[in-house]
């Protein structure tokens, strides 16, 4: 009798384990796809801009900072009556080597000698916030500009629609901004990356970063 029943109990747990077991694998999955789902969704909204400086020392830094304002400051003459994403990154395209030249003048200006390299890709991003707009790690297509050994501190920022330049004063992204995004993602999409007082949607952005950071990591190794 007693062998009986250890025998049962020994199935009953084994079932339960199985079962638990195919609920996280379940959970897993849903978690992952959403992720996937969203990410993507986001990721396609915006065009990113990702400046490496040659080192960390402060000359190599204040620098990275000019280089980023005067291409900036290009791209945004080039682009102010852009709609679309992809009509960013087409433009982008055609003027590559002038991205370089302005680069490659202001480094001069500023008594460098640095090479420069300019890319557009697709690159691994931290979390980000910009105001009140927080974009969740992950890939983005970007705008790459690295600086002589390119072995510094990254910079970081939208080029559309154009959050770089958001007033830090007030942490408010311009509403014609926030439109752009928001035409492309669904509502609890954008209620992801407004910074929402509001514990489901905090735990859905952490749930992305998690899911993200796991991918990037994985990719570097």
């Amino acid at each position: 009798m007693n062998t009986l029943l250890n025998i049962i109990c020994s199935k009953k747990v084994k079932y339960s384990i199985l079962v638990l077991f195919l609920l996280f694998l379940y959970v897993t999955i849903c978690a992952f796809s959403y992720v996937e789902a969203v990410s993507t969704d986001i990721a396609n909204s915006v065009f990113r801009l990702h400046v490496i400086a040659n080192s960390d020392s402060k000359e190599d830094q204040d620098l990275k900072y000019i280089v980023r304002d005067n291409v900036l400051a290009y791209m945004n003459d080039l682009c102010k009556d852009t709609k679309s994403k992809e009509e960013a990154i087409r433009i982008a395209n055609e003027h590559l080597d002038e991205f370089k030249q302005v680069a490659m003048d202001t480094i001069k200006e500023k008594g460098f000698n640095y090479d420069v390299t300019v890319e557009i890709g697709n690159f691994s991003f931290p979390t980000k916030t910009y105001g009140d707009i927080s974009l969740p790690s992950g890939y983005y297509d970007a705008l790459r500009i690295k600086i002589g050994n390119a072995d510094g501190k990254n910079w970081w920022c939208v080029m559309f629609p154009p959050l770089c330049f958001v007033d830090v004063s007030s942490g408010i992204v311009p509403d014609e901004s926030k439109e752009a995004i928001k035409k492309d993602l669904s509502d609890e999409e954008f209620s992801l990356i407004s910074n929402e007082e509001d514990s489901k949607i905090s735990f859905k952005f952490k749930l992305i970063e998690f899911f993200q950071n796991a991918k990037i990591t994985t990719a570097k190794n």
